[in-house]
């Protein structure tokens, strides 16, 4: 099982065998140079474990040449160790260089390669919109399946076959209110399974120190917010009049004022 890429970025010196021989001891940031200058280089996007694993295999050899093709012949483990031997792999420190200005040296490039929260935030920004984009055909099923639900619901508690007099009315206006939040909470299980897929990665990013908790909970807050007043909005005025939680737009524009809200009822009623 070939290590991933942050874990071979921890080590500074590899050793790289292959049927009990060392075909690579050094530097790990110059064993593709050695490998390129045999005739075999690492695409840009391929991983260098897997590189340094597949360029020794028969199966898997070829397609890392850059020579030419006709002249291409299979590189046996003893070819590669003889030309390791023949190759002057640079040291990693030596003995007198371990010195004080070594060491303020080592610390300023570790601060170099600190990323800042506002490049991080916006990785996981661009990330969770390129899964929202990725997923955009279970969004159309949420939306799909949440418009007929309120076709049925606005069918079922029609407001023309419904009266408003007494408290038993009332009763049904609780029912309905209560279907549209069991509709709601159960048009989001599917974006359960998603999130569930995506709670390994994050916990191997964190124990990594790769990846604080609030760039991703504040990146899928933002992604999640208009897709969540989309559905409620397409129930709400799928099913808000028809129903009859107000009988008219003017009533409903009016509702945080109930002094002038019960004055107008009191003047629409015959």
């Amino acid at each position: 099982m070939e290590p991933s890429i942050e874990t071979l970025a921890l080590f500074d010196d590899i050793i790289l065998l292959c049927e009990g021989q060392i075909v690579y001891h050094g530097p790990r940031s110059h064993a593709v140079g050695f490998f390129s200058t045999i005739g075999f280089s690492c695409p840009d996007r391929k991983n260098v474990a897997d590189f340094l694993q597949e360029v020794t295999l028969k199966m898997e050899q070829k397609q890392y040449w850059t020579g030419d093709e006709s002249q291409y012949k299979y590189h046996s483990i003893e070819d590669f160790v003889k030309c390791f031997r023949a190759y002057s792999v640079p040291q990693i420190v030596e003995d007198n260089q371990c010195t004080e200005n070594g060491s303020k040296q080592a610390v300023q490039a570790g601060d170099s390669f600190r990323i800042s929260k506002w490049k991080i935030f916006k990785v996981c920004l661009s990330r969770e919109v390129l899964l929202l984009k990725k997923n955009y055909p279970a969004h159309i099923f949420k939306v799909i399946q949440i418009m007929f639900l309120a076709f049925v619901t606005a069918t079922l508690f029609f407001r023309s076959e419904m009266n408003q007099d007494t408290v038993l009315d009332g009763v049904k206006y609780l029912g309905a209110l209560f279907m549209g939040v069991i509709v709601i909470n159960f048009n989001c299980t599917i974006e359960h399974g998603m999130v569930t897929k995506r709670l390994p990665i994050f916990y191997k990013q964190r124990e990594l120190l790769e990846l604080p908790g609030w760039p991703l909970v504040c990146s899928v807050f933002l992604t999640s917010l208009p897709v969540s007043l989309m559905e409620s909005g397409l129930w709400t005025f799928s099913t808000y009049y028809a129903i009859g939680y107000a009988p008219s737009a003017i009533r409903w524009h009016l509702l945080p004022y109930p002094s002038v809200s019960i004055r107008l009822a009191t003047e629409l009623s015959p």
